[in-house]
């Protein structure tokens, strides 16, 4: 029997990234785990447990499974979800000269996740823009599931 997923729970877990943590998924029970660099290097250094609180002693109980079993995917980081391209394309996809070449240029330079925002307040588009990256994610996620042989509903 292949694994199955919902595809708004990869979605989710694209959407909710972090630089220090890393999501998986598991193929025999289909649930999503998200874990920290930290509690994979206890896993991987076999710190005690006891020395984490209760929450993270599930995570890193996780972890050690994640390492040692053959049955957790991980999913795509945030690295292979490069916000800034998403961003990048979107601003060439827009139909309008001006608004186009301003949101363009607005994602050069420092701070242009807060410029870019700034900007499709002002243009009003931010409901374009939040469709548009949505339909980026679940690309991804259905790649992911495509090259992980995942059936995905």
């Amino acid at each position: 029997m292949k694994a199955r997923v919902k595809l708004e729970s990869v979605i989710d877990e694209l959407q909710m990234m972090f630089d220090d943590q890393r999501s998986f998924y598991n193929i025999k029970t289909g649930n999503i785990a998200l874990i920290s660099d930290e509690e994979l290097r206890a896993a991987e250094e076999e710190k005690p447990i006891e020395d984490y609180s209760g929450w993270q002693q599930e995570n890193i109980n996780i972890a050690i499974e994640i390492l040692e079993e053959d049955f957790w995917i991980t999913l795509p980081s945030k690295y292979d979800v490069n916000e800034y391209e998403i961003m990048e394309r979107f601003c060439l996809s827009i139909e309008d000269d001006k608004i186009r070449d301003n949101l363009y240029c607005s994602i050069k330079g420092r701070g242009v996740f807060r410029k870019f925002k700034d900007n499709i307040e002002r243009y009003d588009i931010e409901q374009d823009w939040y469709r548009f990256r949505d339909t980026a994610l679940k690309e991804i996620a259905i790649d992911w599931c495509q090259k992980n042989e995942i059936i995905y509903e």
